[in-house]
């Protein structure tokens, strides 16, 4: 006999609410995806149809399944679900078995009672997240944060109240898996394994039926890796055991660029339920004040991407998704990315893929921006518990940290005096999370929040130690600033520049498109976000005539704003030892700082980042060139150091030999010969090791005394697409192409290239579309600084 079955309840779920009754409801899902399905609301990511839903988030809604049950002589029957979103009440044939109030939490509740022999009702009447929110603020006061919204009284995901970057849809629905697990004697309540780099020590927990066959018996308890087996009899009563596992000659897993991502299944089992994961075994260490982390004794330097959910509704986001915008993480030359505190715990896919990539995880506990009531305290325990226990088994997570920005908001937005005696959080992230961490992830560590300096005492702004969010750029300053910084790990920093034209004229009606037509401007959601992206071009670009203006060059100014800082920070290490972009990905189309737009769209950022992040970069800093090598083998090689005519003639030339060791930095200055100009207008230098070329402009393009642009182009048809090859008669600055103009499924293997002339590059263009070559060799699909106007 069998002594333990789970069954899914994804089937026949109906939605009500308002005046609507007997939606067919998708099970995992939420309302506002069932709403849309059935034709009775209009996409909220088009136009500015978003604005005419914010009823959805102020009515109670309630999902109904009707579903047949047979006794099967199991001791216990459980109502399991993985995610509720977010204040329900479960009722099981009339009789309510529980509520909940936590999004981020799993729920389990005991239905051995109440099930019927034949068709059971189940349904979860969900509380409009505003009517809660609202009054739990009128309860405990109010408390500051970046939006009139309520959000951090609710633990739900933040960004749902709306971000600057991100729509108001707040949501409601069984956003994950929800089912009936039933069984018998003992099932595994808790698996919490501790890894080392030659073993895992296991702590197993078990919950008992009462009066079931193991209630007063003897449990035996078992583990298994690589071969080898630990065992354990919990006699009456008793239900932890730890069990310790050595593997020998056990390989490791490593980050990406470091190593291989060896993993070991590692199984557990208590009496007949059993529990599998595969695990890697590695250690991990953060050294506090340089806030380097160290992977099996290993400094890494993290070059990443902060991470927002990838869609408004997360239940939409399927693993080949998330498979996809890893691959667009890794092809950019990340090695990590930060899972915001606006957002949610991830699903399982996400940390399993980060695993086998070797992509570090940095993962955020749900606070952002905001002070939150420090009454949440026994809820947030249980919440970080259920999710520091589900993610501990992923090698890929190396940090567990408190919340984001709330440290900052505390010392330097003006909540004390709006706070008064009210409390901001202090006691979550200094006393309750640590704690957990501490009690069942203590190999991992632990950071109370983003930026923060090392201690409560400090200021966050203090780049010398723990982590810095840079903001001035963008909010204020030229991304130049980002040379009078020497962090030792900046966590955000970012700039703006809009989606793929696809992407945007997908979302938006407006005829014309304009950067201020109503559309465009309604996917633009940060606060004087056009304003800053124009003054963003600031003396490094010419000002924009047309939209096709706007978009091209607002799209080059935010790569070439980001590689600036990553450049920078780069050639600081190993004193900065990391940076991780604001943002990798957007949630819905629009207007931000992601380098992958809200329709899985490259934006020019991406290519630009694929150079700056490569693991062998060439950066100009400091009057001269610095060469840094984040590879396991040494660089080394005659670096050749020039000074051009912007016809190509070479001025001055001076060759260097240089051997930089791996994960090293080598600051190289340029002679005087190469560095100064005879007329910075018309000169330019070129670095070169390898393979490996930069440039500079010694003027601003609109200084430049650039030649119209001239070159050749041909096209020929390949497997998947065109390949479209550009000669350069004059040099080319910037060139891009953007095929996605004459077809949106059309992608582009690279962009922003700069070519002396008699240089040529060719870009493949994959689509299933027909497209003639003379579109893919004019304007606005082909665009250069200097490009010849008609």
């Amino acid at each position: 006999m069998r002594l333990s079955m789970y069954r899914a309840l994804h089937d026949g779920w109906t939605l009500s609410g308002r005046d609507l009754a007997g939606v067919p409801a998708a099970v995992p899902g939420s309302v506002h995806t069932d709403l849309l399905a059935a034709g009775l609301i209009a996409d909220p990511y088009l136009d500015d149809n978003e604005t005419r839903l914010g009823w959805i988030g102020r009515t109670d809604w309630t999902y109904t399944t009707t579903f047949r049950w047979t006794p099967a002589g199991f001791d216990r029957v459980d109502l399991v679900f993985d995610g509720l979103d977010t204040v329900a009440a479960v009722e099981l044939n009339g009789t309510v078995t529980g509520r909940t109030a936590n999004m981020h939490r799993r729920y389990r509740f005991d239905v051995t009672a109440l099930l019927r022999d034949g068709d059971n009702v189940l349904k979860v009447t969900f509380t409009a997240p505003y009517t809660y929110a609202e009054a739990e603020q009128a309860r405990l006061g109010a408390r500051p944060g970046p939006y009139d919204e309520p959000y951090q009284f609710i633990r739900k995901m933040a960004c749902n109240f709306g971000w600057d970057w991100g729509p108001t849809l707040v949501t409601a629905g069984i956003w994950r898996a929800a089912g009936l697990h039933s069984w018998s004697g003992a099932r595994l309540a808790s698996v919490r394994p501790q890894v080392r780099a030659d073993g895992v020590d296991v702590t197993v927990e078990i919950e008992r039926a009462p009066g079931g066959s193991a209630g007063g018996g003897t449990v035996a308890v078992a583990a298994t890796i690589d071969g080898t087996r630990a065992e354990a009899k919990l006699a009456e009563g008793a239900t932890v055991a730890t069990l310790s596992l050595d593997v020998a000659d056990a390989k490791l897993w490593w980050p990406r660029g470091h190593g291989g991502q060896h993993r070991y299944e590692l199984t557990v089992t208590a009496a007949d339920d059993t529990w599998s994961r595969q695990v890697g075994l590695r250690t991990v260490e953060l050294e506090p004040d340089a806030f380097r982390i160290v992977v099996n004794g290993t400094p890494v330097f993290v070059r990443g991407f902060n991470w927002i959910p990838d869609d408004c509704f997360p239940a939409r986001t399927t693993a080949a998704d998330l498979a996809t915008r890893f691959e667009q993480a890794i092809g950019a030359g990340a090695n990590a990315l930060r899972v915001w505190g606006g957002g949610v715990y991830e699903s399982d896919a996400f940390y399993d893929l980060a695993d086998g990539l070797g992509l570090l995880v940095w993962q955020d506990f749900p606070f952002a921006c905001a002070a939150y009531p420090d009454d949440l305290a026994a809820e947030v325990e249980a919440e970080a518990r259920d999710n520091v226990e589900r993610l501990m088994p992923h090698p890929s997570l190396v940090l567990w940290c408190g919340n984001n920005e709330n440290i900052e908001g505390h010392q330097h937005w003006g909540w004390r005096d709006e706070l008064g005696d009210r409390s901001w959080g202090a006691a979550l992230y200094h006393e309750v999370l640590p704690r957990v961490v501490a009690e069942v992830d203590p190999g991992r560590p632990y950071w109370p929040g983003s930026p923060y300096s090392g201690s409560p005492d400090r200021d966050v702004y203090d780049a010398s130690t723990g982590t810095v969010h840079i903001w001035t750029v963008w909010g204020s300053d030229d991304y130049t600033r980002y040379a009078d910084y020497t962090p030792r790990f900046v966590a955000e920093f970012g700039f703006q520049g809009p989606p793929a034209y696809a992407t945007l004229r997908a979302a938006v009606s407006d005829e014309p498109l304009a950067p201020d037509s109503p559309g465009v401007l309604h996917h633009q959601k940060a606060a004087g976000g056009n304003e800053k992206l124009l003054r963003g071009l600031g003396a490094h670009l010419p000002a924009p005539a047309t939209f096709d203006d706007w978009h091209y060059l607002t799209g080059l100014n935010q790569a070439r704003a980001v590689s600036f800082g990553v450049q920078r920070f780069r050639s600081l290490a190993p004193y900065c030892m990391g940076t991780v972009i604001w943002q990798l990905n957007d949630c819905w189309p629009v207007t931000s700082w992601s380098a992958v737009d809200g329709a899985g769209r490259r934006k020019p950022l991406w290519f630009e980042l694929r150079r700056a992040y490569a693991e062998r970069l060439l950066t100009f800093q400091d009057g001269g060139v610095t060469v840094v090598n984040d590879h396991a083998a040494a660089w080394t090689g005659e670096l050749l150091l020039r000074r051009h005519a912007l016809d190509g003639t070479v001025l001055a030339e001076h060759p260097v030999p240089v051997a930089v060791p791996a994960r090293g930095v080598l600051a190289v200055p340029l002679p005087p010969a190469v560095a100064i100009a005879g007329d910075p207008r018309r000169e330019l230098v070129t670095a070169v090791l390898g393979d490996t070329r930069a440039l500079r402009c010694l003027a601003e393009d609109p200084q430049m005394a650039y030649p119209p642009a001239s070159f050749t182009g041909a096209v020929t048809e390949v497997p998947g697409g065109y390949a479209v090859t550009v000669t350069a008669v004059t040099v080319l600055r910037e060139l891009a192409l953007f095929p996605d103009r004459l077809a949106p499924d059309a992608q582009v293997d690279d962009q922003l290239v700069t070519l002396l002339p008699g240089e040529s590059v060719t870009f493949t263009v994959t689509t299933a579309v027909p497209l003639a070559a003379g579109d893919l060799l004019s304007h606005p699909v082909l665009r250069c600084v200097n490009e010849a106007r008609p």
